[in-house]
């Protein structure tokens, strides 16, 4: 289970802002953007059926910042550790069989560079300073909420241009979701815990995704042994089989599913499920999957789960304390992903799949 971590650091003040050059539609690897379609999409993104979908890059309207998405296959997979794993823990059984729909996922966690366009509104900053008037497309990105503003450097000084944004609130992920399929014209969500292990695994039954050996950690991902305390620039370690980086270590990452330990104990092992995913219904705990740049080898093993604590707040001095920001969290972040098929919106208020504000959050 989940301990009270001590990061105790030097509180900085100043925020690293990354405002680089106003610009339209830069080349991108593979098929460019197709500079006339309002959301800048790359053909390359566009698909009807699993056999269509390729890698692509997609980039933010008015700016430099783009991001990579991968194709995941859809298939089954058998979800958790078996008993006689190393360090297994028990909320990670009984293993049980999971149907998987393809969807697209982000290559990389998401970096400061990607997340402060949306948290310190710099996209619309360099709209205005380019003078272009909101079209439709902005206003509705607009639209979407953005955090205030944190009261000490999130980065904690560990590094900005092309690491890994960290320290948000599953809502904060969730809501950069929200605005980020406003901006791009595409549905983004954050994966469901059976999606991140699917997409981690890529086809294996070991304890990692290069076998069952830690001692090859070093090859594939940063923790507490390698990482000089301290998280790493994205991409900088092997990918696993399916063409991810940093699914093991470097940050954690924000699934979407509300933290149940005996959670596996409903599904029949024979028959595979579809969809598994606990919707969220209070604030602690929900689920992070991948281990850090801080922990130990075991925590980063695929079938690992992390539960969200109230601990992740305890330095927060704000009264109440921030829906946006877990100050003592700067071991977790997300990536994101994009299914095949969108979801209704019905679907996507029924099992709370969009930024929602638990009560104790709720300000007047």
């Amino acid at each position: 289970m989940l301990t009270l971590r001590p990061h105790l650091r030097k509180w900085q003040g100043a925020s690293c802002l990354f405002l680089g050059l106003i610009c339209f539609a830069l080349p991108v690897q593979g098929a460019e953007p197709d500079t006339k379609d309002p959301y800048l999409r790359n053909p390359d993104s566009l698909a009807t059926k699993e056999s269509e979908m390729k890698p692509y890059s997609q980039q933010i309207r008015y700016t430099e910042i783009k991001f990579d998405m991968v194709p995941i296959p859809g298939g089954e997979f058998v979800m958790g550790s078996p008993a006689d794993e190393e360090n297994r823990e028990d909320d990670e059984g009984p293993q049980h069989k999971v149907k998987i729909d393809p969807f697209w996922m982000g290559k990389y966690e998401v970096t400061w560079n990607e997340y402060d366009t949306w948290r310190l509104n710099l996209d619309i900053q360099r709209r205005d300073l380019s003078g272009i008037t909101p079209d439709e497309v902005d206003k509705k990105a607009d639209g979407v909420t953005r955090p205030t503003k944190e009261y000490t450097d999130m980065t904690f000084g560990m590094g900005h241009d092309g690491f890994p944004a960290i320290c948000m609130t599953q809502l904060a992920a969730k809501m950069y979701c929200a605005w980020l399929t406003e901006k791009t014209g595409q549905y983004y969500r954050l994966p469901t815990e059976a999606e991140w292990e699917y997409a981690c695994r890529a086809g294996t039954t070991t304890a990692y995704s290069f076998g069952d050996d830690p001692e090859k950690l070093d090859e594939y991902g940063w923790y507490y042994e390698n990482s000089g305390e301290t998280y790493h620039k994205v991409g900088k370690k092997k990918p696993n089989p399916w063409g991810l980086y940093d699914m093991h270590g470097n940050v954690a990452e924000w699934c979407l599913d509300q933290y149940h330990a005996d959670f596996y104990n409903q599904f029949n092992p024979m028959v595979a499920a579809i969809f598994p995913y606990a919707p969220p219904k209070s604030l602690y705990p929900r689920v992070a999957r991948g281990g850090s740049w801080f922990d130990d080898p075991e925590w980063l093993r695929s079938a690992k789960r992390i539960p969200s604590s109230e601990d992740w707040k305890v330095q927060d001095p704000q009264l109440p304390q921030s829906m946006w920001y877990h100050t003592d969290a700067d071991f977790v972040g997300f990536r994101v992903i994009r299914p095949l098929v969108q979801p209704s919106a019905e679907d996507i208020k029924r099992l709370v799949m969009y930024p929602d504000i638990p009560e104790e959050l709720r300000k007047d």
